[in-house]
């Protein structure tokens, strides 16, 4: 089975992923990976701390000359920001001195600093809490990501995404389709399928940050090509749109996931929410897709279609009332450096998130411990749909 484990801090030396069952035999090139990475950083919105990182991966095992062993592989995003912080995050001696400046006690409401303080007992510094809650760590999961959009690559699958709300500006409503998204550049100051919409979006962003404010919205993540018979009906937890509710929702400061047209079809007749099945030239096919590509947990050959939502940053620089957690008297929170949004950068983070957990099952019903061994598993699960699986995804289909 496909893992992945992330580790470091925000401002520590790196950030860590270690993807274990990568089959071995997969091509991979820094670019795969850095590219992921520069599409992470950007966005309209962000705070200083991007123009301090670059970030670039670097392999610390389970690839050579390009190519993967079968073996974890470890991939590592040095923090640039370390520099200026060396002495407060050290592993071994921290300078008392450098670290009661940067000490942290008044907890900001809708961060994980107080309940992390009472879970841990971090009651004397908060940063001990907020250095590995603070979305930095996607960085982490994003190069893993990047290997599992390569792999799942050689087998037609594809993935786009783009902002549908920011704040209150609602751009899209309901399900994006795959054609939508196609129109998002990456280049673009809010990653929107409206560029016309973008200078007002920009003004709201500033208009936020002169008020101290800072904004959530909607970003929206399809995958195309992905085949059917992903994710199980037969155990709560194999159902693949759990596992892709879980992931999306781990991702810091997302509230809510809808795959498909969930969140409209609960208002709709059934009639209205279902997708028919229909005879098609090449196999079966769908005169919708309100279900987002799966049905009983389980990929049926359509889009793969998910919404995140995202609330506004916690980090206000006009900081909610809090307590100082040393004298139990009321303080304002504290503020560090933080974004104003981070809208668009959610977007790439979460197409890398799903992509980890098709690839997860992918490998589990492709399983093989070289590509060869997954490309034979596939090639023959192709021939076994011929006729009468989703239309497109015979042998040569794709």
């Amino acid at each position: 089975m496909l893992r992945l484990v992330t580790g470091g801090e925000s401002h520590g030396p790196e950030l860590v992923a270690i993807l274990l069952g990568v089959p071995a035999g997969l091509p991979l090139t820094p670019e795969d990976i850095n590219r992921e990475l520069a599409r992470r950083q950007h966005g309209f919105g962000r705070g200083g701390r991007q123009k301090i990182e670059k970030d670039q991966v670097e392999v610390r095992g389970g690839l050579r000359g390009g190519v993967t062993l079968g073996s974890p592989l470890v991939l590592a995003i040095p923090n640039r920001d370390f520099a200026h912080w060396a002495k407060v995050m050290d592993p071994w001696e921290v300078d008392e001195e450098a670290a009661q400046r940067r000490r942290i006690v008044t907890p900001r409401p809708g961060h994980a600093d107080l309940a992390g303080a009472w879970k841990f007992d971090h009651r004397q510094d908060l940063r001990n809490v907020l250095e590995r809650a603070s979305a930095r760590e996607t960085a982490a999961r994003v190069a893993a990501g990047a290997v599992c959009k390569a792999l799942l690559g050689r087998f037609g699958v594809v993935f786009r995404s783009g902002v549908l709300a920011l704040g209150e500006k609602v751009l899209a409503s309901g399900p994006p389709t795959f054609e939508l998204l196609a129109q998002v550049r990456d280049d673009s100051p809010l990653r929107t399928p409206f560029p016309a919409a973008e200078g007002e979006l920009v003004a709201y962003v500033e208009e936020a940050k002169h008020r101290g404010e800072t904004l959530g919205g909607v970003v929206g993540v399809v995958a195309r090509g992905v085949p059917p018979g992903l994710g199980s009906y037969t155990h709560w937890e194999d159902r693949l749109d759990g596992q892709l509710a879980q992931a999306v929702m781990a991702v810091p400061a997302v509230k809510g996931v809808v795959l498909g047209a969930g969140l409209e079809a609960a208002g709709r007749l059934g009639s209205q929410a279902h997708d028919p099945i229909l005879p098609g030239v090449h196999g079966l096919r769908r005169g919708s897709n309100h279900a987002g590509g799966l049905e009983g947990g389980v990929t049926n050959g359509e889009d793969v279609v998910v919404r995140a939502f995202m609330k506004p940053i916690a980090t206000l620089r006009n900081p909610l009332p809090s307590v100082n957690l040393h004298t139990l008297q009321g303080e304002p929170a504290a503020y560090e450096r933080s974004d104003v949004t981070a809208i668009a950068a959610l977007g790439v983070i979460v197409e890398n998130v799903v992509a980890f957990v098709l690839a997860r099952a992918f490998l589990a019903k492709f399983a093989g411990d070289h590509l060869r061994d997954v490309q034979a598993a596939f090639a023959s699960y192709q021939q076994r749909l011929v006729g009468w699986g989703p239309e497109g995804f015979a042998p040569g289909k794709r």
